[in-house]
């Protein structure tokens, strides 16, 4: 994704004035049935490195874990697997879906999740492991694998609400719009565009990179859960599905908008010619009996009165002409 500017924002600070400082990034592990799970909240670089040492990863993963800005991809070596994917992310401090970045490394008896930002679902998935035991068993007992996937799973799941929220602003904009507010929609039709835009940045480069994913994560599932990843690769498809639709009506609606807002710029238009077609005639005959010549009954009640009445009929006239066209 571009990189978007920064809003700079006041530190918060406690009710006696002290600056409250962001919390250190937690580094969490829960193990069972001989397989473990760590995770560290935020992106640390410190024990990003005592991992790496810890469970002898390339040193060339490591730079792309601490890197800011990474492509979703995936590398596969005979003792584990390094993903690098992108989920979307609403980022407070700008105020705009943001692309939150997931680093995986997934071994035969490990995983670890190391997220640059915090990511909801991989936070509330790892505290219900550690407070339900019988949700553990379950997870832990099938392999890495296995848990990487209910990993993704619940990952792609919290895409959809974002996506039905998009769903929620296209049919306010179109009520809006239809109810004499063309002109207020159109920063709204721009906010969602960008958000529509943003997002298909996020997942486009990430289907060839789940498809991968399934074929390389396989060697860690027992076979009868070999079919588990399609489901991962279904949901994505599913998801840039509906953008795709939304694409399409966030561009219906920006032409209709445009349509509407040219239409009532006609119909002031259309109004102000007609008074010009209307005063241009009386204009006319106003200078004609104005200029400094003699005329019929000049100077007396009965020519002003005549020239009124002249002045008359031309305007209904042209009014009746307009009617009967239906030009106004």
């Amino acid at each position: 994704m571009p990189s978007l500017p920064r809003i700079k924002r006041p530190g918060r600070r406690a009710v006696s004035g002290e600056v409250l400082t962001r919390p250190e990034p937690r580094l969490d592990e829960l193990s069972h049935n001989s397989l473990t799970w760590v995770h560290l909240d935020a992106l640390d670089a410190q024990a990003a490195a005592r991992l790496a040492e810890r469970f002898g990863w390339h040193e060339l993963d490591l730079e792309d874990v601490l890197s800011k800005r990474q492509r979703p991809k995936i590398d596969d070596y005979p003792e584990y697997l390094f993903a690098v994917l992108h989920f979307p992310w609403y980022d407070k401090t700008i105020q705009r879906l943001n692309a939150g970045e997931l680093d995986l490394f997934l071994g035969p008896d490990y995983l670890v999740t190391l997220p640059n930002v915090e990511l909801l679902p991989v936070s509330r998935l790892f505290a219900r492991c550690r407070e339900d035991e019988e949700l553990r068993e379950d997870l832990f007992g099938k392999g890495s694998a296995y848990l990487l996937y209910h990993v993704l799973d619940d990952l792609f799941d919290y895409c959809f609400p974002i996506l039905d929220k998009i769903g929620h602003k296209l049919d306010r904009i179109e009520d809006e719009m239809f109810e004499g507010r063309s002109e207020e929609v159109v920063r709204d039709i721009s906010n969602v565009k960008q958000e529509i835009i943003s997002y298909r940045k996020i997942i486009k480069p990430e289907r060839s990179t789940l498809r991968l994913l399934e074929r390389y994560a396989g060697r860690y599932l027992p076979e009868a859960l070999e079919d588990y990843y399609d489901d991962i690769v279904d949901a994505a498809e599913r998801i840039w599905d509906l953008l795709d639709n939304y694409k399409e009506v966030v561009e219906a609606l920006e032409d209709t908008n445009e349509s509407v807002i040219s239409h009532k710029q006609n119909d002031v238009l259309r109004v102000l010619t007609v008074f010009s077609a209307v005063l241009l005639p009386l204009t006319l005959l106003a200078s004609i009996f104005g200029m400094n010549v003699a005329f019929p009954g000049e100077g007396t009640p009965a020519a002003f009165w005549a020239i009124v009445g002249a002045l008359l009929v031309t305007f209904s006239g042209l009014v009746a002409f307009f009617r009967y066209k239906r030009w106004i």
